[in-house]
């Protein structure tokens, strides 16, 4: 790709000072309807040293309002943030619903920077490239823009800005060691950009390749770039209103095949629970050293004992090792972003538990039925959120996900009794009550969710719940097995 791009393209003073006269009231007015429009836009500068990124970006943002945007400036991973999976911090510098984000540097560094520096294999950047479209493709098809530029000299090119720079005490500091050695090294940064723009040009996403041996040309062709896809973008129009889920028809369900009767006598709870809690206390300090994170969530029918399993879960560890996630409708900043981001700000570091009191699955369970979500929407989260799963499995997490499965006789129990004893009347609401009159839309939207989304590396357990000292033991036996297997599994690789 790189090969084509025509590197003697220039512009006189005259053509650069049209253009961008034009440019400048052009992009004010674009920014302002992105706002109003409440669509997000992130906007990445890669390309070489000395190409003029910072010269292109300041002239970029001139006319723009600063209130609008932010510029995040990416070097390599915090010893922080190589504790969580690496796409986490680039989630965390999403921009809200209308605001512009603006990379100097991106989540390409890791096919670029560290597949040369690092000398990563195969595997290392080809996974790489797959979380790369799969991030920005949620992006976008939750209604984000996404323009790319990359900014291209000649290696003859860069040699003589590095030489210019050097000359002048007030520049000079711009061309240290690493500079001159990704000089030297340029053929292998060629290649790995060029394999970089193949692998990552997506119809959603493509990149723009910069002639950039004139500054005025390239300062242009950005503004131009970003205002066609702007101007794009408000074309599509807003996200379409949320509208009722379809009904499906009647099938099977892996609900069905759930035995609610099975019990637990008081004395085997009591002779079993104080053992499992131990043994998961000797395991979190095992996940400790071997910095495995641990990611437990809890689904389940409204009154089906979410609250008490965690309460068991959670009493013999160590509370500096965890953190207990209660999850509601999304409020505020949560709102102007996408529905996954809230969950990535709450991934526990390496080492250490988060344990979710219901979880991003709302999405296709009470977002789906109560017509928050678009059919559109729900549809593409399963994909969605086993992509997300599958990047949490695959940097090292042991995810644990629980259905807790009642009856709809035991539910209506369960109603009765909390409205007729004082202190848990709190628990039980005119929401919990509308909920229960649409048991067969969650039946089957809660069957649609086991099936799509339980995989080898997260799997769902269903968890006989109408008896609850049944259901604790074997939540906490499920936990206590999936935490050996996994750090018996390390013990062997080691």
């Amino acid at each position: 790709m790189l090969e084509t791009v025509d590197l003697k393209a220039r512009l006189t003073k005259t053509e650069y000072r049209e253009a961008q006269e034009k440019l400048d009231l052009e992009l004010a007015r674009l920014q302002r309807e992105m706002r109003s429009a409440a669509i997000p836009a992130l906007v990445v500068f890669e390309g070489w040293d000395a190409a003029g990124k910072g010269s292109v970006l300041s002239r970029l943002l001139q006319p723009l309002d600063p209130r609008g945007f932010a510029v995040h400036t990416i070097g390599p991973p915090t010893e922080a943030e190589q504790m969580r999976p690496p796409m986490r911090r680039f989630w965390l510098m999403l921009p809200n619903d209308g605001f512009i984000g603006i990379y100097n540097h991106s989540w390409y560094r890791q096919v670029l920077e560290e597949r040369v520096e690092n000398g990563k294999g195969d595997d290392g950047w080809q996974g790489a490239y797959e979380q790369t479209r799969v991030f920005e493709r949620q992006l976008v098809d939750d209604g984000a823009v996404i323009v790319k530029f990359f900014l291209h000299i000649s290696k003859k090119e860069q040699a003589k800005r590095f030489k210019k720079l050097r000359e002048d005490p007030a520049f000079a500091w711009k061309v240290g060691k690493a500079e001159r050695r990704r000089h030297k090294r340029y053929e292998e940064y060629y290649q790995a950009a060029e394999d970089m723009l193949r692998e990552t040009s997506t119809s959603y996403a493509p990149w723009t390749l910069v002639p950039a041996t004139d500054d005025r040309f390239a300062m242009v062709k950005v503004a131009e770039t970003l205002a066609a896809a702007f101007d794009k973008a408000l074309g599509r129009g807003k996200k379409s209103p949320a509208r009722k889920a379809r009904a499906t028809p009647r099938r099977t369900s892996p609900l069905e095949r759930v035995d609610t009767t099975l019990t637990l006598s008081p004395k085997e709870y009591e002779r079993a629970l104080p053992k499992l809690q131990a043994e998961v206390r000797r395991l979190q300090h095992l996940c400790y050293v071997r910095r495995t994170p641990v990611v437990i969530l809890y689904e389940g029918w409204d009154a089906a004992g979410k609250g008490g399993n965690i309460r068991r879960l959670t009493r013999d560890l160590d509370p500096r090792g965890y953190e207990v996630v209660p999850v509601a409708a999304p409020q505020g900043e949560e709102r102007t972003h996408h529905y996954l981001w809230r969950f990535w700000r709450a991934l526990p570091k390496a080492g250490h538990f988060a344990i979710f009191d219901r979880s991003w699955y709302g999405r296709v369970m009470v977002e789906r039925i109560e017509g928050f979500a678009t059919p559109e929407e729900w549809g593409r989260a399963f994909r969605e959120i086993n992509e997300f799963e599958t990047e949490l499995v695959e940097f090292g997490t042991v995810l644990i996900k629980f259905w807790l499965h009642i009856s709809k006789d035991e539910q209506l129990r369960r109603f009765e009794s909390r409205q007729q004893i004082p202190h848990k009347q709190w628990k039980i609401t005119e929401e919990d009550w509308r909920n229960r009159e649409k048991w067969d839309e969650y039946w089957r939207a809660v069957s649609d969710m086991i099936e799509r989304t339980s995989t080898v590396g997260a799997p769902w357990t269903i968890v006989e719940a109408n008896d609850k000292r049944f259901a604790r033991v074997k939540a906490l036996k499920v936990v206590a097995k999936r935490l050996t297997e996994t750090l018996e599994a390390q013990e062997r690789h080691q």
